[in-house]
């Protein structure tokens, strides 16, 4: 007997939230999620999007077994900033059986429905801060920090729910420069002319007055990024929170103009994969430690956000970043750059990529439907 439950207390969000690795058991790519940070991304109090979302989680339990696992998010915020109906499904997980994705599909559809949206996509989250797309090629590559690594039986079972393609997001791989190109040393020149200034860190507690400049850039220019809505206040600090404990101050890079105002940035950091898989996604009792080990002996960064000021762009500014973050990441001896997701339509970051020796490795795709 197979029926669909929703999420209504802690042991059933304990079950939703733990699937995955029992799905995944096998599955040698597949990365934990940071556990700690799954029980703040599923709880209404301390998510701040659940107070702008309608939201609801749902288990698929068959023969009294938890076989599957759905959540649908109707963001009003995104909505009424992009005159959008349209509602979403993420966070996904079945085995191969298509009876059982039919029927959390459905389930979720129902209740778009009900609510009045035109539209269901996804796999997408809240924002695109959460893992987008079910991975269509690169299943036999390693999987980095917030992106999806889903087995190729879900993408097939969306299809043949009448879901196509909205669209792709594609994932790099960049073999680190021996040397700066002589062409950046040249290019990240002319905006020092013009009184800008790049900032380097060497300690976390360094970054703390920059949190709110570099989020309230990101808000201003990516607009038009998919599935981008900005940051409040409260989840500026939220997010740093999160974050900050993890990153390496000495590779986020940020340009500031002649009054000291933010204009561009980029934040990287040494992968951890390998660290979270063996903690399990657990940071305690000891998983922390191996966590930051993994960070010690990483021979590859990982690119996470970026943003130059939208009147800015084309002097100069993003090349005087990439000249000082490749300077670290040699200094680092870091083997390799992964990209993180890149929309497959945003063709100027593709050829500056591209212009590095970058290399799609990985591409994810959000499917859509209407109801």
């Amino acid at each position: 007997m197979l029926e669909i439950l929703e999420v209504k207390n802690k042991a059933d969000l304990k079950k939703f939230i733990y699937l995955p690795e029992k799905i995944h058991r096998n599955h040698k790519n597949w990365l934990h999620p940071l556990y700690s940070d799954e029980w703040i991304l599923f709880d209404p109090k301390k998510n701040k999007a659940f107070n702008y979302c309608d939201t609801l989680l749902a288990i698929a339990k068959k023969d009294g077994k938890v076989v599957g696992r759905i959540m649908g998010i109707i963001n009003h915020r995104y909505n009424e900033i992009n005159n959008d109906n349209s509602g979403r499904f993420c966070f996904m997980e079945t085995w191969d059986d298509q009876e059982v994705f039919h029927e959390l599909v459905s389930f979720v559809e129902d209740w778009a429905r009900n609510k009045g949206m035109k539209k269901l996509i996804g796999p997408f989250g809240f924002s695109d801060e959460d893992p987008q797309g079910f991975l269509v090629d690169g299943f036999d590559q390693p999987t980095v920090m917030i992106t999806n690594c889903s087995l190729p039986h879900m993408a097939k079972m969306i299809e043949d729910e009448g879901f196509s393609k909205k669209m792709d997001f594609v994932q790099y791989n960049i073999k680190t420069p021996e040397k700066v190109p002589a062409i950046y040393d040249r290019i990240a020149q002319r905006p020092k002319k013009s009184g800008f200034k790049l900032i380097e860190f060497t300690k976390r507690k360094q970054l703390k007055p920059f949190i709110r400049p570099v989020l309230g850039l990101t808000n201003d220019t990516y607009t038009e990024i998919f599935g981008y809505v900005p940051f409040s206040d409260e989840e500026m600090d939220d997010f740093a929170k999160r974050y900050l404990p993890i990153l390496d101050p000495r590779f986020i890079k940020v340009i500031v103009d002649s009054d000291s105002q933010v204009v561009a940035y980029v934040i990287g950091m040494p992968n951890i994969s390998d660290g979270i898989r063996k903690a399990k996604g657990r940071l305690f009792p000891f998983g922390f430690i191996k966590i930051l080990r993994s960070m010690k002996k990483s021979n590859q960064l990982d690119l996470l956000l970026g943003a130059v000021k939208d009147d800015l762009r084309n002097i100069g500014l993003d090349t005087m970043m990439a000249k000082a973050m490749l300077k670290s990441t040699n200094e680092r001896g870091l083997e390799s750059i992964d990209s993180h997701v890149v929309m497959e339509t945003n063709t100027k970051m593709r050829a500056e990529v591209e212009k590095l020796g970058g290399k799609v490795y990985k591409r994810y795709r959000i499917f859509q439907k209407d109801l």
